[in-house]
């Protein structure tokens, strides 16, 4: 049985913590460093680190705050915002980071992902998308949830896996930080035509929420959730506990 990852998601802004709701009205959480510290001694499976800005204000990722977390922190580090070449690969890489993370430059870019996927390994690519539904349809937007990019989103993750990304994050803009569970209906479309592991991002509320996911869903590999982690309303030690007694297989 593939052991579920649970991974919280540190949105950075500024050299900050921030969450908000569907992606707007950020507010400040923490410092990014000492909440990486914590949740990796809580039994965090892996980290997610996002420069939420980076794309809209058309800048490079930070990379002094990645390079001392990798440094106190020894377990994977995805990071991802303002990734728009192959050579933004190699410095996040070199940085620290074990994953690249790329929306709004495979999108500008299409033939990003298979660039650094032949350079770098398909385990070292994950395409984050976020979706929101428009007119019926799952929709790709893009610069952090802000544009409509008018992409359907299924047929993009496919091509995307086509093209090496070996991992999939889905970010559910409508369910985004309103704690009513994750977005099965969205996941199930996703898993349905992908053979990566898919991470459902934007939804959980509480702890039941993570086993609805795995027992609804059994081909999601991991959930990623932000402000339940951050404001205290779910520990992740307690989860993974709840987790196994529920018959769902995770690292304690």
């Amino acid at each position: 049985m593939i052991t579920k990852r649970i991974i919280p998601c540190l949105d950075v802004k500024d050299g900050r913590v921030v969450k908000g709701v569907n992606f707007l009205g950020l507010a400040d959480v923490s410092s990014p460093v000492s909440l990486a510290q914590f949740y990796s001694s809580c039994g965090a499976d892996e980290l997610v680190f996002y420069d939420i800005t980076a794309s809209a204000e058309g800048r490079a990722l930070f990379t002094d705050i990645l390079t001392e977390a990798a440094s106190k922190v020894f377990i994977p580090l995805t990071v991802g915002g303002g990734i728009n070449t192959v050579e933004d690969f190699d410095r996040v890489l070199k940085c620290g980071a074990d994953k690249v993370s790329v929306n709004s430059g495979a999108i500008r870019n299409p033939d990003l992902v298979l660039e650094a996927a032949k350079k770098y390994g398909d385990q070292c690519v994950v395409l984050s998308v976020d979706v929101k539904r428009v007119g019926g349809e799952f929709r790709v937007f893009a610069k952090g949830g802000r544009e409509d990019t008018g992409m359907e989103a299924i047929s993009w993750i496919k091509r995307c896996v086509s093209n090496g990304a070996g991992e999939i994050v889905v970010n559910s803009i409508d369910t985004d930080v309103v704690k009513r569970g994750f977005d099965l209906e969205m996941l199930e479309a996703v898993c349905n035509v992908v053979n990566v592991p898919v991470i459902a991002s934007g939804g959980a509320g509480k702890e039941e929420d993570f086993i609805t996911l795995f027992k609804s869903l059994p081909k999601v590999d991991a959930g990623l959730a932000a402000s339940i982690f951050h404001f205290g309303e779910v520990d992740i030690s307690h989860l993974k506990q709840t987790l196994r007694a529920a018959d769902i297989n995770v690292r304690i």
